[in-house]
């Protein structure tokens, strides 16, 4: 018998798709209204996307939107995403990226100020708030994500240094291309976005999760229904109330969060959660692959 979903499932989901326009027209908004106009470029997909673009223009005069080229990057990385990565996560991600895509192209490109600083400053801004908040409903913009997670697993370098290479490659284009100082106004408006990500989202790769609970069990059934990971209980009793309770450790990737939040909401809407930044994990820690062959084997 199927299970039905629960009124939580559908106001979550109706959040994510909520969440997937904010973070589309925020980013269409600040590539249209800063970045292209002062030919400044984003990170990511995005960036790459623009290059391409002013590349067609100046080199062949062939004007093709850089809308077009965010859509036609993101469909291989999306079917590379869903066979690799997990559907939910992809499935989502490359709803926001079609919707970026849609909204560049039919937006007009209308700069609000000339000043390349302001626009670096203020694209950056308006861009990092779609891509956290993504992040934080538990998937992304597209693209570049989906690829570092791939390429992380493979290669086992870290999702953030894949990351960091790929946009210092579009800082160096942007110099080549539009002058040195328009790879320095790149490189202040992916810093600024990164900056804005990580004050909405999280900076860390690895996330520990402590979670304070009356009923332990019906959590770890919850957790383990969404996530493959262990987690160790620890008996704890109340410092106002005196009363016994349980707290269970679990150290999931950033990536996780929202799922692991979600299973919270569903077993115990009592529980007390805190999220701290973790910085290295040594001993077994669990790749998406690793948790659908032991899922598989259950």
């Amino acid at each position: 018998m199927k299970q039905l979903k629960t009124p939580i499932f559908w106001k979550e989901q109706a959040k994510k798709i909520f969440f997937v326009l904010f973070a589309s027209i925020t980013n269409s908004f600040a590539l249209n209204n800063f970045l292209i106009p002062s030919q400044i470029y984003a990170p990511g997909v995005n960036g790459i996307s623009q290059l391409l673009s002013h590349v067609f223009k100046n080199g062949f005069e062939i004007t093709i939107d850089t809308g077009i080229f965010i859509l036609l990057i993101n469909i291989p990385i999306a079917l590379l995403g869903w066979f690799k990565i997990g559907k939910d996560f992809t499935l989502y991600s490359f709803m926001t990226s079609v919707m970026i895509s849609f909204f560049t192209i039919i937006l007009p490109i209308s700069p609000l100020t000339t000043d390349p600083i302001m626009n670096s400053l203020f694209g950056g801004v308006i861009g990092g708030a779609g891509i956290g908040f993504a992040l934080k409903y538990g998937f992304s913009t597209g693209g570049l994500d989906i690829i570092s997670m791939v390429l992380a697993k493979t290669t086992g370098r870290s999702v953030g240094s894949l990351l960091l290479t790929i946009n210092g490659m579009i800082v160096i284009a942007a110099g080549f291309i539009n002058g040195w100082q328009y790879a320095m106004y790149t490189l202040l408006s992916i810093y600024v976005m990164t900056r804005v990500v990580d004050m909405i989202h999280t900076s860390h790769q690895k996330v520990t999760a402590m979670i304070v609970t009356n009923d332990p069990d019906a959590l770890i059934k919850a957790i383990h229904a969404k996530l493959i990971r262990g987690i160790t209980v620890i008996p704890a009793k109340g410092g106002y109330t005196g009363l016994d309770r349980s707290v269970l450790m679990i150290v999931i990737s950033n990536y996780e969060m929202y799922d692991l939040e979600q299973a919270v909401k569903e077993a115990d809407t009592a529980a007390f959660v805190n999220f701290m930044g973790t910085n290295k994990v040594v001993g077994e820690f669990l790749s998406p692959d690793q948790q659908k062959a032991r899922r598989s084997n259950q």
